[in-house]
């Protein structure tokens, strides 16, 4: 059974021009579906702007969609009043990108990670700093750093206090919106290695959002990606990397850098990404995909299952891979 389920979701935002007139509307989220079960990872993918974001704040009810259904566990959160969603935040939580931004500079570590204690009434007052130094010490931090202010920390040690104020509820569902984007390198492995640690002891389950497909690849079981709204490629993590069948996931998949630079031809994207308020007609990525004829132009193709589990919208999925780089032995 699935842990959450999301149904034809549709998010868009006024546009107005500089001099504060209606200029149309920004479809952000474009009639997606997707599911997630307990214990799986799901990861999206795509480049910024594409909703990836926007559909995390959807998920958690931040953001009321224009349609659809959020069903999590059985449960439709879609029409739920704000203090009918309480107790469903406790079971879903969010990492935000910006580690130092997503805390309060005025609280300390003890007072941030006290706060969704007594929010949600978890643990009897005088046990509140020994669950607080728990916490400190499941993300690998100590009892020392209980005191400091957010700007006392290092940016992978801020994200560590972000994803133990997460835990703090004890949630099934954890968001990580681009969580190790802004960190270095080695810190990003940390984090991950900490991401996925947690995730054993606890059977969470993820939606993991990022950018950077070598990321998506370590730490996801399926991964649907993600362009102008609307989801175009959707299957296991394995069998995207060794057999993408959408142009724009081919494309994706050739920029990532690879060892030796004498061996990389990839497919280049062609052209700049199209407006959200005025998409192209037809399939959204025709204007910049190597394989679109006039049947691109005219009809937009459906998300069907190819495969089992693999799903693709792409009129000529079958002719997809001419142009993959074979990288990996």
């Amino acid at each position: 059974m699935s842990l959450l389920e999301v149904n034809n979701l549709k998010k868009s935002f006024r546009v107005s021009d500089p001099l504060g007139r209606k200029a149309g509307r920004l479809v952000a989220v474009n009639n997606i579906s997707f599911s997630i079960g307990k214990g799986e990872t799901l990861g999206l993918v795509g480049e910024s702007g594409c909703g990836k974001s926007t559909t995390g704040k959807l998920i958690l009810q931040l953001l009321k969609p224009d349609q659809g259904q959020i069903v999590y566990d059985g449960t439709e959160l879609t029409g739920l009043s704000p203090g009918k969603m309480r107790p469903w935040r406790r079971r879903m939580q969010m990492i935000f990108q910006d580690p130092f931004s997503s805390l309060n500079p005025r609280m300390t570590v003890a007072a941030t990670l006290s706060e969704p204690l007594l929010i949600h009434r978890l643990v009897p007052p005088r046990q509140i700093r020994d669950k607080v130094i728990e916490l400190l010490e499941k993300v690998g931090l100590t009892a020392e750093h209980e005191q400091r202010y957010p700007h006392e920390f290092s940016g992978g040690q801020r994200q560590r206090i972000g994803i133990a104020r997460a835990l703090a509820v004890e949630p099934q569902l954890i968001i990580a919106d681009e969580p190790v984007s802004a960190l270095d390198l080695s810190v990003q492995a940390q984090i991950l290695n900490l991401l996925q640690k947690i995730q054993k002891e606890q059977q969470l389950s993820y939606l993991f959002i990022a950018h950077d497909l070598a990321v998506i690849e370590h730490v996801s079981d399926r991964v649907a990606v993600m362009y102008l709204g609307q989801i175009v490629e959707l299957c296991s993590a394995e069998e995207l990397y060794k057999n993408p069948r959408h142009p724009y996931t081919e494309a994706l998949l050739n920029a990532v850098p690879v060892p030796d630079p004498d061996h990389a031809r990839p497919l280049a994207l062609t052209g700049e990404i199209p407006s959200p308020v005025n998409p192209p007609a037809g399939c959204h990525f025709h204007p910049r995909c190597p394989y679109a004829d006039d049947l691109c132009r005219v009809q937009a193709p459906v998300l069907k299952e190819i495969s089992t589990g693999h799903l693709v919208a792409c009129h000529y999925h079958d002719q997809v891979g001419h142009y993959l780089l074979q990288r990996r032995s």
